[in-house]
C-alpha cells in the first residue's frame, strides 16, 4: 500500500461513490450487449479423442499462426483467473452500493471474454486442448494476488493501464491470426476492454482532483512495477518475448498507446498547486516515461537486428507492420 494514510482511502471510497454510480450509468448506456455463441464457428467443430471417441488433436488442425496461438492462450489463461481478480478488486474497493454494482457488472462482462475465446479455440481446434487445460489448472491453482493489498487507488491505477493494454493485445492478436473470424471476435472483445478502461480512467481522474498527491503516488508506483496479470502463466516469459517481437504488444506500444495517452487524459503534467510530495511523485512519473523511451529505442534496435539475421538465414517470420 502507498504511504498515504488509510483514512485517505476510506474518504475516497466514500466520496467517489457518486462518480462510480455515474460512470456505471454511462457505461451501461454505451455498452452494447453481445452473445459469445454468435462469434463461434460451431459448424467447424467435431469431437475430440476421449469418451466420445472423437479425433485426437493434431497441429495441422489449427489454421492459426503459431504466434496467434501463443497470444490467444495467454489472453485466455489471463481471463481464466477472473475469480482471483474479482476477489482482489472487491477487497480493495468494497462491495457496498455503486462499487459492488460495478464490480459485479465488470466481472460478468469479463467472463464473456473467457467463454468466447475458449469456445472459438475448441470449435476450430485452434490449440492443443489438453495442453490448454493443463495450463489452466496450473495457472488458476496459483491464482492472482495484487502487490497492493486492500488499496483502492493503486488497484484502479493498475487496471486503467491494464485494460487498455489488454485491448491492444486482443486487437493485434486478431490482426495477426490470419483468420477473419478470430479477428472479428477479438475486435468485439477489445471494445469491452476499452469501455472498462474508460470507466477506471475517469474514476481515477476524479480521484486526482480530490487527493492529487496520493493519486500521483499510486500512478507512479504502478508504472514503475507494471506487469500484465498473466505473468504467472507457465512459459509466459518466452511467449511474451515472441509476442513483443511480432509487434502484438511491446514496450513501444505500452508507452505510446497505453501510458502516454492515459497520462495525457489525466493531465498529469499540467496539474497545478501540488505539494512538494505531489511534485516528487510527478517527477517519478516523468522519469519513468523518459527511461521507457530509451528502452524502446534499444529494444527496437535489437529487434530489427534480430529480424535482419533471420532474413539473411532465409527464415520466414511473422510480424505486424
Amino acid at each position: 500500500m502507498g504511504s498515504y494514510k488509510p483514512e485517505v482511502q476510506s474518504r475516497l471510497i466514500r466520496d467517489l461513490e457518486p462518480v462510480v454510480g455515474q460512470e456505471l450509468e454511462r457505461h451501461l448506456a454505451t455498452q452494447k450487449e453481445w452473445y459469445p455463441h454468435e462469434y463461434v464457428p460451431w459448424s467447424e467443430g467435431r469431437n475430440f479423442a476421449g469418451p466420445l471417441n472423437g479425433d485426437a488433436w493434431e497441429a495441422k488442425d489449427s489454421k492459426l499462426t503459431a504466434i496467434a496461438q501463443d497470444s490467444l492462450v495467454i489472453n485466455l489463461l489471463t481471463e481464466d483467473n477472473l475469480p482471483s481478480y474479482h476477489t482482489e478488486i472487491a477487497i480493495a474497493m468494497g462491495q457496498d452500493g455503486a462499487w459492488g454494482n460495478w464490480i459485479n457488472r465488470w466481472t460478468a462482462e469479463e467472463s464473456r471474454h473467457g467463454i468466447v475465446l475458449r469456445d472459438y479455440l475448441m470449435a476450430t481446434r485452434g490449440v492443443n486442448p489438453n495442453e490448454l487445460e493443463d495450463l489452466r489448472m496450473a495457472h488458476m491453482s496459483v491464482g492472482y494476488q495484487t502487490p497492493y493489498d486492500d488499496d483502492m487507488l493503486h488497484t484502479v491505477a493498475y487496471v486503467t493501464f491494464q485494460e487498455l493494454a489488454t485491448r491492444i493485445s486482443h486487437r493485434n492478436t486478431g490482426k495477426i491470426s490470419a483468420d477473419p473470424i478470430c479477428e472479428g471476435m477479438l475486435t468485439r472483445v477489445a471494445l469491452d476492454e476499452n469501455l472498462h478502461m474508460l470507466f477506471y480512467r475517469n474514476l481515477l481522474g476524479a480521484a486526482l482532483k480530490l487527493e492529487p498527491e496520493a493519486t500521483l503516488e499510486a500512478i507512479a508506483d504502478v508504472l514503475e512495477n507494471f506487469a500484465m496479470p498473466g505473468y504467472g502463466i507457465p512459459g509466459f516469459a518466452r511467449k511474451s518475448v515472441q509476442i513483443a517481437l511480432a509487434g502484438i504488444y511491446d514496450l513501444e506500444l505500452h508507452l505510446n498507446e497505453v501510458v502516454s495517452p492515459i497520462l495525457r487524459a489525466w493531465g498529469v503534467f499540467e496539474l497545478t498547486g501540488l505539494s512538494g510530495e505531489g511534485e516528487r511523485h510527478r517527477a517519478r512519473i516523468a522519469a519513468l516515461v523518459d527511461r521507457t523511451s530509451l528502452e524502446v529505442a534499444r529494444f527496437t534496435e535489437k529487434r530489427e537486428a534480430h529480424f535482419d539475421r533471420l532474413t539473411k538465414r532465409g527464415i520466414e517470420f511473422l510480424r505486424l507492420s
